[in-house]
């Protein structure tokens, strides 16, 4: 569907058919919409940027095969989700996901997260562990890991994107314009070179750039970044970064593309010493920064052992 006033999709449009049931729910005072599928043990699934929960439809499918409860969200800000003016700090973002858990009536859920719903995981992992059973996490490194990466050149030039989005209103406009194509060239470079080169891949091109353009979601998803990158010298960021030193008691899996070119692997590895739990880190040859859409059938696979380890 298509807002009546300028021709730009309206949150009804991410509510794609197939083989799940969409609904909202409440949590932590914000209207989550989650797509669901199977019965069994809980597992959230939390996509990244420029996605939405359609990012996980193989995964929904699988694991409710496979004799799982697979819920994928919209996080805060994106698809059919709540668009608050505020809330897109990590720590807010993983109340969320503590609050989603609960209003789905579980005590905790196997975690699984993507670029920034891996950020998402490793956060909610570490301040509110009773939460999280297990955890999964593609494509992204611990957040501590991370901001020590940024001292790598490599890894600053890989990251050098996020810097436009800290303007005011500007990446917005880029996001929500018809003729520009930000999401396309994203999707491009970060894409292994299998993936990049199918139609699966174009298709998702289209649907995350539809979806960039609901109203509000462009503005949530570059309140993401801003948060990220201006918290690094102000209070909040480096109380963050402190709380994000309590060790990862969840058992831990981390997936990571070889040739992904938005988180390096360099910059993902190592991870592992910011858990406490049982670690397990598997470098996935030949995809990008993609997995669950480059490689669905290996990724599905690995979650459901993990989850039913």
């Amino acid at each position: 569907m298509t807002g009546p006033a300028d021709g730009r999709p309206d949150a009804t449009s991410v509510l794609l058919p197939g083989p799940w049931t969409h609904r909202t729910i409440s949590a932590n005072g914000i209207g989550l919409h989650v797509a669901e599928a199977g019965e069994g043990p809980l597992v959230l699934l939390l996509h990244g940027f420029p996605q939405f929960w359609w990012t996980w439809r193989s995964q929904l499918t699988a694991l409710a095969d496979a004799g799982f409860r697979a819920v994928a969200p919209d996080l805060r800000g994106y698809g059919a989700s709540d668009k608050p003016p505020r809330g897109y700090d990590l720590p807010t973002l993983s109340s969320d996901v503590a609050a989603l858990v609960r209003a789905l009536g579980e005590r905790d859920a196997v975690v699984v997260g993507h670029d920034w719903g891996a950020l998402l995981g490793w956060t909610t992992a570490a301040l509110h562990p009773r939460s999280v059973r297990r955890l999964v996490v593609l494509s992204m490194a611990h957040p501590r890991r991370l901001r020590a990466a940024m001292a790598d050149p490599v890894q600053r030039r890989a990251s050098r994107y996020a810097l436009r989005f800290q303007l005011p209103r500007l990446p917005e406009r880029m996001l929500t314009r018809a003729d520009d194509d930000p999401v396309a060239d994203l999707m491009q470079r970060w894409a292994g070179p299998e993936w990049a080169t199918t139609a699966d891949f174009a298709e998702a091109v289209e649907r995350y750039r539809a979806a960039s353009r609901i109203p509000q979601a462009a503005y949530g998803a570059m309140e993401y970044h801003r948060w990220a990158a201006r918290s690094q010298l102000r209070p909040d960021g480096l109380r963050y970064a402190r709380r994000m030193a309590a060790p990862v008691t969840a058992p831990t899996l981390q997936l990571h593309g070889e040739l992904d070119s938005c988180v390096l692997v360099g910059s993902a590895r190592g991870s592992g010493r910011y858990v406490a739990g049982a670690y397990e880190w598997q470098e996935l040859p030949g995809i990008g920064h993609f997995p669950q859409e480059e490689a669905p059938e290996t990724v599905s696979r690995a979650i459901a052992d993990w989850a039913a380890s």
